[in-house]
């Protein structure tokens, strides 16, 4: 893969993350540094994860962008995809404290935040917080879905404001911080419906499918081989803080991002715009969140692509992670035999995209 040569990045505007990095100024990279590291470590970080992933380029391409951009990550799939393998496989190469919790129907919320125990010594006696696994940065949520929506509701704090609450106290988590969480499909049996507030604090719903034939085979062979070469780590949490400050920095053309406003607003029934399939199959459109998110990810996408500018094939490659979980199908589209990539596809097709990028 060739090295494209880095264009000049804007001067920074942006504000900085909670924790961004306190080394001096002298000494910090510079942007076209970043912007170095981050195109020429594409490469490499796809090299280190097909240590332990076959395939699912598609898959692998979306969460970078998610983790580039600051946002958490759904994963749908079925059982034996390896999305957990994958998980835990990034958390290697960007060297994050990992941790991750099994979501089953008995897990109480102070399992996932954390929780408040009485300490005595001597004749002192005090509540001591002891943390819970949220406190990572990169969580795996694997099987989201398979604990009732009291317990999935603990995760909101923690993905939104980036603190958990015990006590009445405030608990910081550090930075960086991701949820990445799997679930599998809804109409499998013992699983519960995520809540409609906590689909959309994720960036995006990426569907990880099965393999063709020829990567299935390498992955049986693999897997009943020899062991499997380690995962090297290639950055730390400082860097992809750092990638989160210079993705905000992209500059982006006004109309890109009407576009993905109105591809985000025509996705709402009973609005001034929407076209007709809209009011017949959708009982609930996409919020603001989806166009800041399509803005957000295309920057991301341009930059790991080796741009410093956004493109209309940047904001359309995303909406379908981006919406899929954000349009909600009403009981006529399901008797239709309607599915959400349908109505995405047909909203790609009815809102006219800028002739710019």
């Amino acid at each position: 893969m060739s090295t494209p040569t880095p264009p000049v990045l804007p001067a920074d505007t942006a504000e900085p993350p909670p924790s961004s990095v306190t080394a001096d100024a002298t000494a910090a990279p510079t942007d076209q540094e970043i912007f170095d590291r981050l195109a020429t470590g594409r490469a490499r970080i796809e090299a280190e994860l097909a240590k332990a992933i076959v395939g699912q380029r598609e898959v692998i391409d979306q969460i970078l962008i998610a983790l580039f951009a600051g946002g958490h990550c759904l994963i749908t799939g079925a059982p034996g995809l390896a999305k957990t393998l994958l998980v835990k496989s990034i958390a290697q190469v960007f060297h994050l404290k990992f941790s991750r919790i099994q979501f089953t129907p008995d897990l109480m919320p102070a399992d996932i935040t954390g929780t408040e125990i009485l300490q005595t010594a001597g004749d002192e006696r005090r509540m001591r917080f002891v943390p819970g696994p949220v406190f990572a940065n990169l969580l795996l949520a694997d099987e989201i879905n398979r604990t009732p929506p009291k317990t999935q509701a603990a995760l909101l704090e923690a993905m939104q404001e980036h603190q958990v609450t015990a006590a009445g106290v405030r608990h910081a988590l550090e930075e960086p911080f991701f949820v990445l969480a799997t679930q599998n499909p809804i109409e499998m049996e013992g699983t519960y419906p995520l809540p409609e507030a906590q689909l959309d604090r994720f960036m995006f719903n990426v569907v990880m499918d099965y393999l063709p034939e020829a990567d299935e085979v390498q992955v049986v062979t693999r897997t009943t081989g020899g062991r499997a070469a380690p995962i090297e780590p290639l950055f730390t949490g400082d860097d992809v803080l750092r990638f989160h400050q210079l993705v905000r920095q992209v500059p982006i053309a006004e109309e890109l991002v009407r576009y993905a406003v109105r591809l985000a607003a025509a996705s709402r029934p009973r609005q001034t715009g929407a076209p007709d399939f809209i009011d017949q199959w959708v009982t609930w459109g996409a919020g603001t969140r989806a166009g800041q998110f399509l803005v957000l990810g295309a920057k991301a996408r341009a930059l790991l692509q080796g741009r410093a500018h956004v493109t209309v094939d940047d904001i359309r490659a995303l909406a379908f992670p981006t919406l899929r979980h954000r349009v909600l199908l009403n009981y006529r589209a399901e008797a239709e035999g309607i599915r959400v990539e349908t109505v995405i596809t047909k909203l790609l097709e009815a809102v006219k995209a800028p002739e710019v990028g």
